[in-house]
């Protein structure tokens, strides 16, 4: 009887211990401590650039057929190759387009300049086979200094805009370096880039004049090396048309599964970043991978969005999950592109893909729900229990304020079931802590803020030992705590970005950030 009792005491203590391991193994998630492993910005990164298309003297052999030559003048200029460098030059004044690939009004257009003399200008042109359309950007020189940018449109044969566009010109800049264009779907961005950060030195908008983000011209358009000169010589030493790392990274969100669980693949992580430009609709929707232990950020491509109108348009802050239950990629974005047309509204979209969107140049089907607004950062999740999808986004009243909407479907059909909450709100986003899912929002109050899901009640605030903004740099950054399965080095990663803006830009803009790496256990 006695041994009976010991093994009834025994069991009974083993089972309230097993009770208590869920319950001890439940962490809050503001007792969490992340401490930043590190930080690092990407400008132009030629490493992560993801090449389509290009000019290398030192591996053309027949030049006019790999790149044929078109002279615009009765002059023409000589064109050769010696050793690794293109020479053009001219007697008299001539101007010349050199072929080295498609069109991308998204792509990033680099031109490497080794030496120049005389006087002329060099730059990009973007055509089709007839020159009916056209936009023509150039920087002017005289001997090696810069004396200008210069921008030209031509629609229906028609010269409709010419103009100067150059910017921060003090009259001592080289045309020595590397002449980068940075195309951003309805605007671009010119530097020189010599020693140190690129400089900016012209930007203009062009879709109320001539819109590329039209497929007509993504399909028809060629791109030239164009060199006018004047009794003047150049030496290049390569072009190339890439997908580049911009200026900037933000709006970082994990790419998941529907039911919230991030979508893990070769040990890494994806990320759907904004590629910043300058300004909104500048911007560009990134994919990145990353080793959450090795902070190895790895540009993967970029994603456009066709509403069937026959525009792609460049939206960013999505939130892209893969259904596995229909195997297709869905998700959401905002729809900051409108900014690009008086007339069009900002609203959030619903985004679909059955190719994986995450690698190259990738396209994805978009279509409005009826979220039209100032609404932004959405993130969605299947909830098996409720059975319903769920969305956390933040709307601006009387500034920008989280909200948890429901519906039966993922792409329609959703009403508010929690929020607003009291304070400011960015990057709003959904994720499990231990066994429970929380809600977190980045906000202009110097905080990362936390809370319930699905009420929307206070939970506390982020604990980080390193912030990702000092007492002069804006705080609305997006939290992207991932808890990842067991196996890792590391329980939780935080894939953070700052707020402050690349230099040089005129006008409002939005060019932010570098990116932090945050751990906890």
């Amino acid at each position: 009887m006695k041994k009976i009792r010991i093994n009834l005491i025994i069991a009974i203590v083993a089972s309230m211990w097993c009770i208590q391991i869920p319950l001890q193994a439940q962490v809050a998630p503001d007792e969490l401590s992340f401490i930043r492993k590190g930080v690092r910005r990407l400008i132009f990164d030629p490493d992560q650039s993801i090449r389509l298309a290009g000019l290398d003297p030192g591996k053309i052999i027949g030049l006019p057929v790999m790149h044929p030559i078109n002279h615009y003048s009765e002059v023409q200029a000589a064109l050769a190759i010696q050793g690794d460098q293109l020479y053009i030059r001219s007697e008299g004044e001539s101007q010349t387009g050199v072929w080295f690939g498609g069109f991308n009004p998204f792509a990033t257009y680099t031109l490497d300049l080794t030496s120049s003399s005389g006087t002329g200008a060099i730059g990009f042109e973007f055509t089709s086979a007839d020159r009916e359309n056209l936009l023509l950007i150039t920087a002017g020189f005289t001997d090696s200094l810069l004396t200008g940018v210069h921008l030209k449109i031509r629609k229906g044969y028609e010269l409709v805009r010419s103009e100067a566009i150059d910017v921060n010109l003090s009259g001592e800049e080289k045309t020595k370096g590397r002449l980068i264009l940075q195309m951003l779907g309805s605007g671009f961005i010119m530097y020189m880039e010599d020693q140190g950060l690129p400089k900016v030195i012209g930007q203009s908008d062009f879709s109320n004049y001539l819109d590329l983000r039209k497929k007509e011209f993504i399909h028809t358009f060629q791109s030239r090396l164009f060199v006018h000169l004047e009794d003047a010589q150049l030496a290049i030493s390569k072009v190339e048309m890439a997908i580049s790392t911009g200026v900037g990274q933000a709006d970082i969100r994990a790419i998941t599964y529907e039911n919230g669980e991030p979508f893990l693949e070769l040990g890494r992580l994806w990320y759907t970043m904004s590629i910043r430009g300058r300004a909104l609709p500048h911007h560009l929707q990134g994919v990145f991978s990353m080793h959450p232990a090795v902070f190895d950020l790895r540009l993967e491509g970029i994603i456009v969005f066709d509403r069937k109108d026959g525009l792609l348009r460049n939206e960013i802050a999505s939130h892209v999950f893969y259904d596995r239950k229909d195997k297709v990629w869905r998700g959401l974005t905002t729809g900051f592109s409108a900014y690009a047309n008086p007339i069009e509204k900002k609203q959030l979209l619903a985004i679909e893909s059955t190719r994986d969107p995450r690698f190259g140049f990738s396209v994805m089907h978009a279509e409005p729900f009826g979220m039209v607004g100032d609404i932004e950062d959405p993130h969605i999740l299947y909830d098996a229990e409720a059975k319903k999808w769920r969305m956390l986004t933040c709307e601006n009243q009387e500034g920008y304020k989280a909200i948890l909407l429901e519906s039966d479907h993922w792409n329609r059909g959703y009403q508010k079931i929690a929020g607003p909450v009291e304070h400011n709100s960015t990057g709003t986003s959904m994720q499990k802590i231990g066994e429970q899912w929380y809600c977190f929002s980045g906000s202009s109050e110097r905080e990362i803020f936390i809370y319930t899901y699905p009420h929307l009640k206070e939970a506390g605030t982020l604990s980080m030992d390193l912030t990702p903004w000092n007492e002069s740099s804006g705080s609305r950054v997006w939290p992207n705590v991932v808890q990842l399965p067991e196996g890792y080095p590391v329980r939780y990663v935080a894939l953070m970005m700052d707020r402050f803006n690349f230099p040089g830009m005129i006008g409002p803009h939005w060019s932010y950030g570098a990116l932090y790496l945050y751990h906890a256990r």
